[in-house]
């Protein structure tokens, strides 16, 4: 990669890199929603992927470019999660060490999976700590490589890798993508996956999805540059509380993206809750965010949407807590 910001073609290498590493997940449909929406909806599971979510492909697109000495020295990262636990694996299949700097809050399942996979996880507290300081710290006391969860162009486009393979599919089966929903937090998923669909699908309208109150996606977007958004409120999507869009990801965003939406915890409740029930598929909240945003979204003139599932990884007690309110 030879220039500052990654394009199509940096997806295509990732997606020929990684396909022997990760799982092609499955594209899903409901017929009942289907029939609700009035069009085709097409579903990414990819919270069918390796450690329960996207975040593999871009981690481990970084990981490969490493140079031998980079390896031997190791990885630092920072995540409230799923970014963390796909270094650790990531790590374990090169044989390279990593620490994780991780919110003390974090959702059990991911802190035990990271754990599980060899990884050195450095606890922090969210609300007074600056985790990527922290890593920058380690990383410059032991030599290591800092590998950042979304603004990087090789995690950016190994992100993308998964809705290129969306794409495909759509193409595949003579079906034209018009819109596409993904999760955003920093925004590496929704930017690699603008990057991917758009070369199979120029006019699609992809949007990026955040929790109410953590909206600094939107607010850039509004802005015509970065902005810090002060959290309002609190949210389900541990994984969607970026304060700032990335300086890499929201280059490519601002130009790429249709919009920025939010949705409240009712409606990410409801979509996990959908997802179980309609789909079979366990979804974690910010997994869900984008299918929230369009359960919300009144149905347009359109014959075909996507939406990215980016993740699964829930404690067992909120999902129980999720389907119980929903039966009742």
């Amino acid at each position: 990669m030879d220039h500052a910001l990654p394009i199509a073609a940096d997806v295509a290498e990732a997606y020929t890199r990684l396909r022997e590493w990760v799982v092609e997940t499955p594209v899903l449909e409901s017929a009942a929603l289907n029939e609700r929406l009035g069009l085709r909806v097409l579903f990414k599971a990819e919270c069918l992927q390796h450690t329960g979510s996207f975040k593999i492909r871009g981690a481990l697109n970084r990981l490969l470019q490493l140079k031998a000495d980079e390896r031997e020295a190791g990885v630092v990262a920072f995540s409230s999660g799923n970014h963390a636990q796909a270094v650790a694996l990531a790590a374990h299949w090169l044989g390279v060490r990593a620490a994780i700097v991780m919110p003390s809050d974090a959702p059990t399942i991911k802190l035990e999976s990271t754990r599980a996979w060899g990884a050195e996880v450095v606890l922090y507290d969210r609300a007074r700590e600056d985790r990527e300081a922290i890593a920058h710290r380690l990383a410059a006391e032991r030599g290591a490589v800092v590998v950042p969860p979304f603004d990087h162009p090789h995690i950016i486009a190994g992100q993308g890798t998964a809705a290129l393979e969306l794409a495909q599919f759509a193409r595949e089966r003579r079906l034209t993508i018009e819109e596409l929903y993904v999760p955003c937090s920093g925004g590496g998923l929704v930017a690699g996956s603008a990057l991917a669909v758009k070369s199979e699908f120029p006019e699609c309208a992809v949007y990026a999805v955040e929790p109410q109150g953590f909206d600094d996606t939107a607010q850039s977007l509004a802005a015509g540059k970065r902005c810090r958004a002060a959290p309002v409120g609190t949210t389900l999507c541990d994984g969607l509380m970026a304060a700032m869009p990335g300086a890499i990801t929201f280059a490519i965003n601002r130009r790429e993206l249709a919009g920025a939406l939010a949705v409240d915890d009712a409606q990410v409740r409801a979509a996990m809750a959908f997802g179980v029930r309609r789909l079979k598929l366990v979804l974690e909240p910010s997994g869900a965010a984008a299918l929230a945003a369009v359960l919300a979204t009144k149905p347009r003139a359109r014959r075909c949407i996507a939406v990215m599932l980016s993740g699964g990884n829930v404690d067992s007690e909120l999902l129980a807590d999720v389907l119980r309110a929903t039966d009742s």
